[in-house]
């Protein structure tokens, strides 16, 4: 009776959360509509999980048909992780389908709208960065401020090229955050539930693939060699994977601080802070490379003996 009354709880949530895309709370809640999929087909049957959402797809359908295209467009990576639950996978194999299904998701979406629907994505990042920036140009005019940096329109054209380039990266960030949100509230949801997931590996024992280094020298050698090229698709791919790298090596990097806090018996709180450098610093992240390419952990594990 009680996951009865709870998955109901989360069919409304559900329902809630879709007719949220249309307002401006959407920036958040975008990130939150995958989970009450996955509850959802984690707790029931297949048969009993079609019922609820066909409902909820049946009520936002008769608000707005648009609602219907976002159920659709969320709920395919909440079923692949909500059936991955149900197998008791690990929880980072949820988390690499998940995020690979949503990244394939956003290029059909952008490939189709292209095709279909005429969307030129240039043009519409041109506004975005005109919209974004139109405050600051008025006041460069108005008190000599914004319009030193982002007055003229070279530079505006210069933030649209920027812009343009990320935005791989861009999608490959989104799908990870709402994939880590999902995971890192429907594993305690579904344990409250009575339902048992499978949970990350500790901090202290995150360890990326040393191959990782690797990647990193052929991106920096591949950015010198293409500094003064022409060559857009290089420089497109050196200025996603170096973000991406770098994100990488700083989780490596807090993993080692977590696993040092450990050796150290140092209070839980300490390699919290130290994620707080590690951001605003970015040169931190040479830890994160030394502690894949040296045994750093074995070393401190043979002092503290």
């Amino acid at each position: 009776m009680k996951l009865r009354w709870t998955t109901a709880v989360w069919s409304v949530i559900y329902l809630l959360l879709l007719l949220s895309l249309l307002t401006p709370f959407s920036i958040v809640t975008a990130f939150l509509l995958v989970l009450p999929v996955a509850i959802l087909f984690t707790a029931l049957n297949t048969k009993s999980f079609f019922m609820h959402v066909v409902l909820v797809w049946l009520i936002a359908l008769l608000i707005d048909p648009i609602y219907l295209l976002f159920a659709i467009y969320f709920a395919v990576p909440g079923i692949i992780m909500g059936y991955l639950y149900r197998k008791r996978k690990s929880a980072m194999q949820v988390l690499k389908y998940g995020m690979a299904v949503m990244l394939v998701e956003m290029l059909l979406l952008l490939m189709i709208s292209t095709a279909f629907f005429q969307l030129n994505l240039s043009d519409y990042v041109d506004e975005i960065v005109k919209m974004t920036t139109a405050p600051l140009s008025e006041m460069g005019v108005e008190g000599g401020i914004g319009g030193q940096f982002l007055g003229t329109e070279l530079d505006t054209q210069l933030i649209k090229d920027q812009t343009m380039r990320l935005v791989p990266f861009a999608m490959i960030i989104s799908s990870f955050l709402m994939t880590v949100v999902t995971h890192a509230l429907a594993r305690p949801t579904l344990h409250s539930m009575g339902l048992s997931v499978p949970r990350l590996k500790p901090a202290r024992e995150w360890m990326l693939p040393r191959s990782l280094i690797w990647y990193y020298l052929l991106i920096f050698f591949i950015n010198i060699a293409t500094i003064d090229s022409d060559n857009t698709f290089m420089k497109m791919i050196v200025a996603n994977a170096t973000p991406l790298l770098q994100i990488c090596f700083m989780i490596q990097a807090l993993g080692f601080f977590y696993y040092l806090a450990h050796e150290r018996k140092w209070h839980p709180i300490v390699p919290l802070l130290t994620a707080i450098p590690i951001v605003l610093f970015p040169p931190a992240m040479i830890i994160g490379i030394l502690d894949l390419a040296f045994p750093l952990r074995q070393a401190f594990s043979k002092n503290k003996r």
